[in-house]
């Protein structure tokens, strides 16, 4: 009888990279390796939908600045996006190509744009940011990399992105939209890199999930959607840590009270804490009651009646719908104002336009209407709402005085509040979110279930302009909208009256 063989190992699964799992691998290998082998775990938030859905829409611009391209198909046939690719690059004449599809040693990529140029090619990344970012090197280092080792003539390579000083003439001309950047210098040295990211990323594939704890990386250059997974067995942080001290300073006396063994502010001894903004943080977090300076009522009781409470929501696009309007342009649809007389007397104005159209100039016409010329106007975080009224203001001379004159009626809460106003449950935030709850006990954001934040206010906007709409769900999204402003003004008036000393 013949001896048995020894049984051959068992072959080693190959895994295909792509451009974006070697990104994933270059942040955090750990979430490389659970993207492939529990993808069930990622939890994506909505900044991850808004930016692919800008991407999406910068990429279909670029295509339509290219006339006489082919677009690359074949999304769930990667093999024939491979072949098509292969028979364009040969063919004649050589015409612009979207998605072209390489791939090398296991790592498939997709480029934007492949230009033809000289006997080569000029391949463009397209990306919805408004300038080059470190990690758009990266990306295309990746794809240069696998293009000519796949056999294509790269003669040069560009980072296209959003340009905020183009204005939108309208008409569909998006002609100037885009910047080219050329990045040839700058990935020279990264491509030499990419085989080993290979060689790395394939070995963390292949072995047991990396023992790599939270940090940095887990937001840098994106939240990572497995955080919730790599942080369920930490333990309880303190209920008031150190890191809640504001600013850079407030930062770094955190970092010294942990070197100290302190983790929790309640802990700290009170000769640390000399800045007095620190201390005032430190005084009523210890004792659990709140600070309220006095001189603030003497400060607010010297302004003028009516008092009218405003704020503002606006939209930002990628790429620019409204003629007249620039790429992430702070446009703004809606305004709340609650307007309060001297006897107590409250009334509530508001505005949120729905038709579909630019809202700026009925948003400035109904502001003014609204306001008349009497009143301090109080706003929590002055720049944003006086900056959007003297863009308004030069975009519409006829109403540029009023408009104007508001600004110089306003009185920014913020800085007042931090002077003299702090409570341990803003937990080191004077965000209007953060205030609230500690002012009026009944009134917070957390039952407010359409909109809640300003990004939920954006998407909603975004969601209530489509022309397909159900007419319910639009009037849910109304509803939502209308009362979240109406939240934030109501908030800056309850906020008056506790820093004056009203109930």
């Amino acid at each position: 009888m013949s001896a048995r063989k020894p049984a051959s190992p068992a072959p080693q699964r190959q895994y295909r990279l792509s451009k974006s799992r070697l990104l994933s691998f270059l942040q955090c290998p750990k979430r490389l390796h659970l993207a492939l082998h529990r993808p069930d775990l990622a939890e994506e938030d909505e900044s991850a939908a808004r930016r692919m859905a800008a991407g999406h829409g910068v990429g279909e611009i670029a295509r339509s600045l290219q006339p006489g391209g082919m677009l690359i198909g074949h999304d769930d046939d990667l093999g024939a996006a491979l072949a098509e690719t292969a028979d364009r690059v040969k063919a004649s004449p050589r015409v612009p190509l979207f998605e072209a599809t390489f791939e090398h040693e296991g790592v498939l990529v997709r480029a934007d744009l492949m230009l033809p140029q000289g006997r080569g090619w000029r391949m463009v990344e397209v990306k919805s940011s408004a300038s080059v970012k470190n990690y758009h090197l990266q990306d295309c280092a990746i794809q240069t990399w696998v293009a000519r080792h796949a056999g294509i003539r790269v003669h040069s390579v560009a980072v296209a992105h959003v340009d905020t000083a183009f204005v939108y003439p309208g008409r569909d001309n998006y002609r100037g939209l885009l910047k080219e950047v050329d990045v040839d210098g700058d990935i020279e040295a990264i491509a030499e890199e990419v085989p080993g990211w290979v060689s790395e990323a394939k070995a963390v594939l292949a072995g047991p999930e990396p023992a790599i704890p939270v940090g940095s990386q887990c937001d840098d250059p994106f939240p990572c959607p497995f955080y919730a997974h790599c942080s369920r067995d930490l333990p309880p942080g303190p209920e008031y840590p150190v890191e809640l001290l504001p600013g850079v300073a407030g930062k770094r006396l955190a970092a010294a009270l942990r070197a100290s063994g302190i983790d929790d502010l309640r802990d700290a001894p009170e000769e640390r804490f000399e800045h007095d903004q620190f201390r005032r943080i430190w005084q009523a977090t210890a004792s659990g009651e709140a600070f309220l300076d006095p001189t603030a009522a003497k400060e607010l009781k010297r302004l003028g009646w009516p008092r009218h409470y405003l704020d503002f929501e606006s939209v930002q696009f990628a790429v620019p719908i409204w003629a007249g309007t620039r790429p992430y342009q702070q446009v703004v649809f809606q305004w709340s104002c609650h307007t309060e007389s001297k006897v107590g007397k409250v009334m509530h104005r508001e505005f949120l336009e729905t038709g579909g159209g630019d809202p700026q100039r009925r948003f400035a016409e109904n502001l003014v209407a609204a306001l008349d010329d009497d009143g301090p106007v109080f706003v929590y975080n002055q720049s944003f709402e006086a900056t959007r009224l003297k863009e308004l203001a030069e975009l519409f001379p006829d109403l540029a005085e009023k408009l104007t004159g508001i600004v110089g009626r306003m009185v920014d809460l913020l800085p007042i509040t931090r002077r003299h106003y702090y409570h341990p449950e803003m937990k080191g935030s004077w965000s209007i979110k953060a205030v609230l709850p500690t002012v009026d006990g009944e009134l917070s954001y957390d039952d407010l279930d359409t909109v809640a934040h300003g990004q939920e206010a954006q998407a909603a906007y975004l969601e209530l302009m489509a022309p397909d709409i159900p007419s319910e769900r639009k009037a849910e999204l109304e509803r939502g909208l209308l009362e979240y402003c109406r939240r934030d003004t109501l908030a800056l008036l309850k906020l008056t009256r506790r820093l004056t000393g009203k109930n």
